[in-house]
């Protein structure tokens, strides 16, 4: 779960990387460094932020048109300056770059140190550029040779870029399980984990595959298989556009994302819904539809706020499409032997596509004969590739590591996939599917409305901003929106937090309720609307605070809760759609009046490509 950025051409590589790095940033921020060939082969690095990194290269003379840059998330050895990348090799001659964890690492140290070689650190990536400089110095074969056997001796995910001293227009870059992307230029080459360090600058890239390695030099581009089998890299054209990924006058990326989800739902919209003529249209799963429709059972496989979205999703595929769905953990799917029968569907959700734990399910449930498609945000992720067929959501690129663009933007298209295949199964009439398509539709506006009570929200916000706890209720479709509330304000604001299905609160849950603990409460309208009051009702006689998110309008609820938050009626099935927005607002402004990093908080990490 780390920042790659690489260049080498013909302009000054120090000030591309560290842009590239900052923009990375959001993938890790333990250490950060940098390392430039200018006749000898200079490695900066530094524990901390980049800011911290730039402060170090204060007054050094930087002139080169190659470079490597890093900023590190830790999996092996605590952050400190030792262990932050890039890695020098025994000589000093090789350094390295890596995003990953070699898994046997251990017992090639050992190898590498009976052959006379000494560490600095405590990281597995210190062992791969040994392993790599050995092999070359052993077999006296190229640099490019030595990196594809060592690939073959290495057990684990890797995205690595190598550069050597004595090849000053050089860079070899390899890829098994960690994303890496190629941007190409004129005469030049940028390296990183996404395409946000590069879009800047070209528009045009290549996405290594798997076991792929590629060799820069000269001004040229080589790709091969870890057999040697040379491949023709195929070069797409990127739509992102460089103002997505500023924070337009924003005070962070996470506002910003947040204000963002009218449009970002409408975008996952467009061109794809018809409610005059009853028609869902997905161009990804056009040849797919039948195969779905006629599943016996459809899987969700994910993590963090995209299991969220998938619980969303069990819901309504069951209620629209009358289809049995399990949600699984992904981290926990591959390693319970999963039972998996011919015609079972699986979905994957995740917004970079690169999900190491996701990944690694749809390659078990691919094994096992399943249908798999995907729902991601990242055009040419790795997700997106391994998949059967699946659908983008279109959100834009999202920054801040807290999703929440991401979650709305994957529950809209699978409300889209369960419509397409509740029309397939004849389990909707056509009446009814233009009546959600319709309403569907008018979701971004709603969304906008909701997003008007954030001033007010920021007041709710400074009564409970020194809380030491709070608890989520939500029932039916606003169940997955308390979990994803809860999550939301633990992972940004360090209050512990939890989220319950609302009548689940009696078996046990209702012993921590004082005059303390903040009680946030989906009561918007729908079936279960009178049980919640009754939850409301067993909370105040207990003393405790309630923040009730309520549909526009209700007069009961403002009755007994301490605070409420309206937002837009809207059919239960969308609901989550608009009543997770105040439960954004509520972590994010919370985070901020403690002082916490809302875009980078302690300990995690935007795409977590490592299990």
């Amino acid at each position: 779960m780390c920042g790659i950025v690489a260049y080498v051409g013909d302009k000054q590589a120090a000030p591309i990387i560290i842009k590239g790095l900052k923009r990375l940033e959001y993938r890790g921020y333990d250490s950060a460094g940098i390392a430039l060939l200018n006749g000898k082969l200079n490695v900066y690095k530094k524990q901390g932020k980049v800011a911290d990194l730039e402060q170090v290269l204060d007054g050094k003379t930087l002139n080169s048109t190659i470079g490597i840059g890093h900023t590190r998330w830790a999996t092996h050895g605590e952050p400190n300056d030792v262990n932050a990348h890039p890695h020098y090799s025994g000589s000093k001659n090789l350094a390295l770059i890596h995003n990953g964890i070699i898994e046997n690492y251990e017992s090639l140290k050992k190898e590498l140190i009976s052959r006379g070689h000494t560490f600095d650190s405590d990281t597995d990536s210190e062992v791969l550029i040994h392993l790599i400089e050995d092999i070359r110095d052993n077999n006296d074969c190229t640099l490019g040779r030595a990196v594809r056997l060592a690939m073959q001796q290495v057990i684990g995910a890797y995205a690595i870029v190598v550069m050597d001293k004595d090849a000053p227009s050089q860079l070899i870059a390899a890829r098994k399980g960690s994303p890496l992307v190629i941007g190409v230029g004129k005469g030049e080459f940028f390296l990183a984990s996404d395409a946000t360090p590069i879009i800047e600058y070209t528009n045009e890239v290549v996405y290594l595959d798997d076991y792929e390695i590629a060799v820069i030099n000269e001004g040229e581009l080589e790709v091969k298989s870890h057999k040697d089998v040379p491949k023709t890299p195929y070069i797409q054209t990127l739509e992102m556009e460089l103002e997505s990924i500023e924070k337009g006058g924003y005070e962070h990326f996470m506002l910003k994302e947040i204000f963002e989800q009218s449009r970002s739902i409408g975008d996952c919209l467009r061109g794809r819904i018809y409610p005059k003529d009853a028609l869902i249209k997905l161009g990804g799963l056009r040849k797919h539809g039948n195969t779905i429709a006629n599943a016996n059972r459809i899987i969700i496989v994910a993590c963090g706020t995209s299991w969220h979205a998938g619980l969303v999703a069990e819901y309504i595929f069951e209620e629209l499409a009358r289809i049995p769905v399990e949600v699984e953990y992904a981290s926990e799917f591959r390693y319970r032997n999963p039972i998996i029968n011919e015609g079972d569907v699986v979905f994957a959700i995740s917004q970079s596509g690169e999900t190491a734990d996701t990944l690694a399910a749809l390659e078990l449930a691919k094994k096992k004969g399943a249908h798999i498609y995907g729902v991601c945000n990242v055009v040419g992720s790795s997700i997106a590739r391994l998949t059967d067929a699946g659908v983008y959501t279109h959100a834009g690129p999202e920054i801040g590591v807290a999703s929440t663009k991401a979650f709305t933007a994957q529950v809209t298209v699978l409300t889209l996939i369960a419509l397409m295949i509740a029309k397939k199964r004849n389990s909707l009439s056509d009446e009814a599917i233009k009546e959600l398509s319709r309403e569907l539709e008018s979701v971004p506006e709603k969304v906008a409305i909701a997003l008007e009570n954030a001033a007010e929200i920021e007041k709710i916000s400074a009564v409970y901003k020194d809380a030491k706890n709070f608890l989520y209720l939500g029932r039916g479709y606003n169940f997955p929106v308390a979990l994803e509330g809860a999550l939301k304000l633990k992972e940004i604001s360090y209050i512990h937090a939890e989220g319950y299905p609302a009548a689940e609160m009696k078996h046990g849950p209702i012993a921590l309720i004082d005059e303390e603990m903040p009680v946030v409460v989906i009561a918007t309208r729908d079936s279960s609307y009178d049980k919640v009051v009754s939850n409301i009702q067993e909370v105040k006689a207990r003393k405790g605070k309630i923040i009730a998110v309520v549909t526009k309008g209700d007069a009961l609820i403002p009755s007994m809760a301490d605070h409420v938050i309206e937002v837009p009626d809207t059919h239960p099935v969308l609901m989550p759609l608009v009543s997770v927005i105040p439960l954004q607002f509520l972590s994010y402004y919370i985070a901020v009046m403690r002082g916490c990093n809302v875009d980078q908080p302690r300990n995690l990490a935007k795409s977590v490509t490592v299990e």
